[in-house]
């Protein structure tokens, strides 16, 4: 069965950023799987329709269809058991709670310090649509939200006991990466994918996890297209 991976673009069709899409990415890199993307953008609605849903990640896998980028990682592992990511029992509440945690306490810091440029990234006409339902979300202008320096301790302070434990192992997960290091990871290449924003010290252990996070699964990550690749006209 072939499948497919609906995933967001930005303002050059290879520009993709998703912090969803990014986790499902590796999922299936972490499998093995061979897949194919669709880019898409935000105003795209009527092309999700047959999965009666507005948003990516969208994955199709022959007639099967699976939306929200952790229920594509449970799917794949009900469907392709071998190299499990989530887990099951204890393992995947574990891996629950870690989801959770990068949702409400990293993703919103990695915001502050990037939204201007993830603005930027995105495409010209999708951009009214994106400030007025962000700032409808915050409550704030975008250029209000926009506190790269505030970004930059929430996250610090955040990352403190993940910064603990990969002084102590090269990933989240061990001796290889698995389930936790793509939920994290998946923000974090969201705000590289966008910005050239320094989040964290260089040689902070998370910056050390994240260049080795590049290089995994045949360097899959560290071959994406960034804003680095891009010139600069908007």
């Amino acid at each position: 069965m072939a499948i497919t991976l609906y995933d967001l673009c930005g303002r050059d069709e290879q520009l993709r950023f998703s912090p969803y899409c990014w986790r499902v990415r590796m999922a299936l890199a972490h499998k093995g799987l061979a897949f194919e993307t669709v880019a898409w953008r935000f105003l795209e609605k009527e092309a999700l329709a047959f999965a009666d849903y507005g948003k990516v990640p969208v994955l199709t896998d022959g007639d099967t269809v699976v939306t929200d980028s952790f229920d594509i990682m449970r799917y794949l592992d009900r469907a392709y058991p071998d190299a499990p990511v989530l887990g099951e029992g204890e393992s995947f509440q574990r891996v629950l709670f870690f989801k959770l945690f990068v949702e409400r306490s990293v993703t919103p810091a990695l915001f502050r310090i990037v939204v201007m440029d993830l603005l930027s990234a995105i495409h010209p006409d999708d951009r009214a649509y994106f400030r007025e339902t962000r700032e409808a979300r915050f409550g704030a202008r975008l250029e209000e939200v926009h506190q790269p320096e505030q970004g930059r301790q929430q996250l610090k302070q955040a990352l403190a006991p993940v910064r603990d434990l990969l002084r102590e192992s090269a990933f989240l997960d061990g001796d290889a990466p698995s389930g936790a290091d793509y939920l994290l990871f998946g923000s974090w290449m969201w705000a590289y994918t966008v910005s050239l924003e320094t989040l964290v010290a260089p040689g902070d252990p998370v910056d050390e996890w994240f260049k080795r996070m590049l290089k995994v699964h045949n360097g899959v990550a560290g071959k994406a297209i960034t804003v680095r690749d891009l010139s600069t006209a908007t």
